[in-house]
């Protein structure tokens, strides 16, 4: 049998090409393309002969070719408050698994609650040629945008709408959720409930604050100023505003926490005091079902959010022609024993 003479492998400094590819594949130029691209018309023994190949030669494909060709990137940027959050995590993960499944890098960054750091990042991003951009807004005008959206980049909000223009958004049902919440304290007794919320330029704290209004008019209940605080979420802030609500002739009975970060910090106080005080949170975070009790929250889906939304940019990328939507995800009650304690006789 004569032997048959192996292509030499590229020399060590010299990146292999389509062309060294094709050549130890024993195949055209086009096939390897394809194969590359995955596109269709390559027999199975064929495309594993090539990839085998490519293997071999430790071939990558030049990506900046086809930004030439085809004028994308293959990038997306994703702008969030706080990576650390726990909340943030999950909705990250799906962005990131979105367009990966598209053939797209993520690139991220937190605005650490700053509309100017928002800014910054977005049209840093917008320089580096992203081809669209998930953005969890710090800010309530964003026409600094405007530009870059007509110049093509796909732009879609999570968890807050933008302010003043006109784009996709998704968010989960915070008014409803908090609605819902406060609805549960009230069934199980209580009349003096307190809100601790985010800062009240923040669209989701002020929808959880309006969702906790309307849980209290819908029981025909008052709403005394004393027992609604909102601000930031540092623990020194959250933990003197419980206590304050905690305190006095008439206090409350019952607290709502309007996101993880303003739970824990209740958690921590409540665990101070001699008497059970009912807590339910919006937001669910780690270890909350093994605490005694376990915390009552309203659950939102971060994961569903973030590829909500992913999906979301992608259709704008495939060129579809649609108006900007607001799309909004339910939330859900989960009851696990701190939402159910009565209040005290």
């Amino acid at each position: 049998m004569p032997h048959t003479r192996r292509p030499p492998e590229p020399r060590y400094g010299n990146r292999p090409t389509m062309k060294d590819v094709a050549a130890r594949a024993g195949v055209g130029l086009k096939t390897v393309s394809r194969v590359v691209n995955g596109e269709p018309g390559v027999t199975p023994d064929t495309e594993k002969r090539v990839q085998e190949a490519i293997d071999a030669l430790g071939f990558r494909r030049n990506d900046s070719a086809r930004v030439l060709r085809k004028g994308r990137t293959a990038t997306v940027g994703l702008v969030l408050e706080d990576l650390s959050d726990p909340f943030y995590g999950p909705l990250n993960r799906a962005v990131e698994e979105v367009a990966r499944a598209h053939g797209a890098l993520l690139i991220n960054g937190s605005s650490d609650e700053d509309p100017e750091r928002e800014r910054e990042l977005a049209l840093a991003l917008c320089a580096r040629r992203v081809d669209g951009l998930v953005v969890i807004p710090a800010g309530n005008d964003h026409r600094y945008l405007e530009p870059e959206i007509r110049a093509g980049v796909a732009t879609v909000f999570v968890d807050r709408p933008a302010g003043r223009i006109e784009a996709d958004v998704v968010l989960s049902d915070s008014f409803g959720g908090a609605r819902d919440g406060v609805a549960h304290l009230i069934a199980g007794g209580h009349r003096r409930i307190g809100f601790i919320g985010d800062h009240p330029h923040i669209h989701t704290a002020t929808e959880r604050l309006r969702g906790y209004r309307a849980a209290m008019e819908d029981a025909g209940l008052p709403v005394d100023g004393s027992w609604v605080s909102l601000g930031a979420t540092a623990p020194e802030r959250v933990s003197a505003a419980a206590r304050s609500m905690l305190s006095g002739p008439e206090p409350v009975t019952a607290l709502f926490a309007g996101n993880n970060r303003v739970t824990v910090t209740v958690v921590r106080v409540l665990a101070s005091l001699p008497r059970p005080v009912a807590l339910v949170g919006f937001d669910d975070f780690e270890l909350a079902d093994l605490l005694n009790p376990g915390i009552t929250v309203i659950a939102q889906d971060a994961a569903a959010l973030g590829r909500v939304a992913t999906d979301r940019l992608f259709q704008r990328l495939a060129g579809a022609d649609l108006p900007p939507a607001r799309i909004e995800l339910p939330t859900r009650l989960i009851p696990r024993g701190s939402g159910e304690i009565p209040p005290a006789s």
